[in-house]
């Protein structure tokens, strides 16, 4: 191996002081600098003022977003400490906004019994990867002030006024020279606040966007809880008890909350928490829960002959068929695996959750006979169902052996083996397919064409899925099984990809493969598999030139100024609307959709799984009335409407 000729002596390492780390690699602080890491920045300061309310000193928080996106924080907390920090020489204030891992949050004898930041990175990595910062704190009788440029002192902390009030107020402007953008997503900001809301009861959070003509504004707080969360995540849900179940407790220095509320639908819905983190991996609180929910509903089911001595114990799955629950923890010093912190590591939360929910739960069946009969009928009809799919899993499995192949017949397979540069279009239509089979590249591209309707999953067992005629191809061709079985190792292909006309009729196609996809091969959107492709809606046209396909209204705007400018009149040109895919002929369909040095794909993401979940309820389910408002509401952007 060649030798990289390059001195290296004690002049070549590195120490980044103060800040510069944080500038030098923010993606280890706050993930990416993408519009993801942006949010990530007010949530760092957010959590700050949650950690007071957590401590019992905070009642209120305001965020505002400001015209030219500059974000403001206030809260009525304790405000800051502001004397001189012992270590530092400086302010206790300007160290937590100055030093890396300076904080309250360590243990001990600290200002806080349980908080969200541990690692005391919060306050400091925000203004080191901000333009500017400025912290105004009242606290002991004073305002005092402290201004900061990229992460550098500009005005040490100075006293300004009085004040009887107590408070810290956060004013910041991200660095465009670190983030991809400085744009911020109302509704993303807007999900996360009031998610934060209903985890901390009692607590009020109002969030303004001043940027826009109108004004958007909204103000959370909720006496209610996790009790409230269950019941606004369920709202376009049929439940099967009107109140949710509640348990609060709290085991040592550990305080537990759980809501649970069951509803007619098949998917399992559980959301977790650690000191107002989502850890949406769960961890030890998740597994004493399951363990837990598992016993209680088997010991219940056998003392009251509801389960036959010879009959098999429900499983785990049957009892969560159905469930909305979150779980709240507050842990003193929590173990998390990975700076993400996604699963919770604390060995003895498994314990405290158990013994808790198995008290409490056993007490709330036993006082409420009706809930428990409702909720067992479900999960033993739910045991049935699983034992009928595992049945049908079987017939596929041996009708597919039979057969000699485990492959569609309509299915046409590309000729590579490699999975990570195969993809999968599944298109609409016969036509379509037909167009698609001759247009693509027969090496990595493989097309299964679908037709007619496919069933409706949010209203299906495992059961109907494997019996489906128009879902089965789906499944044997991805190749990794579903729902509880689905093995993302054994995908046979990196992409697969959704081709539908532009218009309603797709459009619903789309929503019902994506419903099937979020419920039962969930993995395959996580790992960013699934995508949308988009087909072109125009195509202008006129003798002499090239072919010009807009996939947007704006696309076509631009393309008649484009050609305008190059002296072709509008009127000269011939314009085609597309109504469906079968209208291009196999070169058209290549060029437009399938090409991968023209095509436009749209991944689909997991980002919020929650919102997903709502939105394919709401229209997919059985209640007409959010459905009928929903459609209402948002008619009026409905566009390339066939009719």
């Amino acid at each position: 191996m060649e030798k990289y000729n390059h001195k290296y002596g004690a002049d070549q390492i590195q120490v980044l002081e103060g800040l510069e780390a944080v500038r030098k690699r923010p993606g280890m602080y706050i993930g990416s600098v993408s519009v993801r890491g942006l949010h990530h920045l007010v949530y760092e300061i957010v959590d700050n003022c949650v950690d007071e309310a957590l401590a019992g000193y905070c009642n209120n928080i305001h965020v505002k977003i400001e015209p030219g996106n500059i974000i403001s924080v206030e809260d009525d907390g304790r405000g800051i400490p502001v004397e001189k920090h012992k270590k530092t020489g400086i302010s206790a204030a300007e160290t937590v906004y100055t030093v890396l891992h300076a904080g309250g949050k360590f243990g001990g004898d600290s200002g806080y019994k349980v908080s969200g930041g541990l690692h005391g990175v919060g306050a400091s990595v925000v203004n080191a990867l901000s333009q500017w910062t400025e912290v105004t704190i009242q606290r002991d009788g004073g305002i005092y002030q402290m201004s900061f440029e990229r992460g550098k002192t500009v005005q040490t902390l100075k006293k300004i006024g009085d004040s009887k009030k107590t408070g810290t107020k956060v004013r910041f402007l991200a660095d465009d020279t670190i983030f991809e953008t400085l744009e911020y997503e109302y509704e993303v900001l807007e999900k996360r606040f009031r998610e934060m809301a209903f985890l901390t009861k009692g607590l009020r959070i109002t969030i303004e966007d001043l940027r826009g003509e109108t004004p958007k504004k909204a103000d959370f707080c909720f006496e209610g809880g996790l009790k409230s969360f269950v019941e606004y995540l369920n709202k376009n849900k049929e439940t099967l008890h009107p109140q949710p179940i509640y348990i609060e407790k709290t085991t040592g220095e550990v305080p537990v909350e759980i809501a649970i509320q069951y509803t007619s639908a098949y998917s399992e819905n559980i959301y977790t928490f650690v000191n107002n983190i989502n850890t949406i991996e769960g961890g030890t609180h998740l597994e004493g829960f399951k363990r837990s929910l598992t016993k209680v509903f088997n010991d219940y089911a056998r003392s009251h002959n509801i389960l036959k001595e010879k009959e098999n114990n429900l499983q785990g799955e049957d009892i969560r068929e159905g469930i909305t629950a979150v779980i709240s923890v507050k842990v003193k010093e929590p173990q998390f695996e990975g700076q993400t912190k996604t699963k919770l590591g604390n060995s003895e939360v498994t314990g405290i959750v158990q013994s808790m929910v198995n008290e409490s739960l056993s007490t709330f069946l036993e006082e409420n006979p009706s809930v428990a009969k409702a909720i067992l009928e479900k999960c033993i009809s739910a045991s049935r169902a699983r034992e009928a799919a595992r049945k049908a899993r079987e017939l596929v499995r041996k009708k597919t052996a039979l057969e000699g192949s485990t492959l569609p017949g309509k299915l046409a397979d590309c000729s590579s083996k490699n999975a990570e540069e195969c993809e999968i279009y599944i298109v609409e239509g016969d036509s379509a397919g037909g167009s698609a089979k001759q247009g693509r590249d027969r090496k990595f591209q493989a097309i299964l064409p679908l037709w007619g309707k496919m069933l409706n999953v949010e209203k299906s067992r495992a059961d109907k899925i494997y019996n489906n005629d128009k879902l089965q191809p789906v499944i044997l061709a991805v190749g990794a099984g579903i729902g509880a079985e689905f093995d993302i190792s054994k995908i046979r292909y990196g992409k697969v990809i959704i081709m539908a006309d532009a218009d309603v009729d797709g459009a619903h196609i789309r929503t019902l493969l994506l419903t099937f996809f979020f419920r039962y091969m969930r993995p395959l959107i996580e790992n960013g598999n699934v995508f949308l492709a988009q087909p072109p809606l125009y195509k202008l046209s006129k003798k002499g030139i090239k072919d010009v396909y807009c996939y947007t209204d704006d696309d076509l705007a631009k393309a008649y100024k484009d050609l305008e400018e190059q002296g072709i009149a509008r009127d000269q040109l011939a314009l085609q609307r597309y109504k469906g895919l079968g209208e291009m002929n196999p070169e058209q369909l290549w060029d437009t959709t399938m090409d991968p040095e023209k095509r436009i794909l749209v991944k689909v993401t997991m980002e919020d799984a929650m919102k997903a979940d709502e939105i394919f309820t709401l229209l997919m389910g059985d209640e007409v009335e959010p459905r009928r408002e929903f459609i209402t509401t948002n008619a009026k952007y409905v566009k390339n409407l066939d009719i």
